[in-house]
């Protein structure tokens, strides 16, 4: 069976902003998305909650989970992931 996926350990700073960008909300709803969904798998939260959490498709979860892990917070941004 494949591991899980989840995000690696998060910096400090990088944890910080991505609570900013939830506290505050964000003019782009796709940041808002993924940095809860960053934020979330980084609590211990497998898959499948994340995905029911914000209403995603699993495999849209794990595709940011992934893009994080290789670029960091640029993942955030809406054209980092294409299908």
């Amino acid at each position: 069976m494949a591991e899980p996926v989840k995000v690696r350990r998060l910096t400090d700073q990088e944890g910080q902003q991505l609570q900013r960008i939830v506290r505050r909300g964000s003019t782009s709803s796709v940041r808002y998305r993924r940095a809860m969904m960053l934020l979330a798998s980084a609590g211990g939260n497998r898959v499948p909650v994340i995905a029911q959490l914000v209403q995603a498709d699993e495999d849209t979860v794990r595709d940011v989970i992934h893009r994080f892990n290789e670029i960091g917070l640029a993942c955030l941004d809406p054209r980092s992931i294409r299908r």
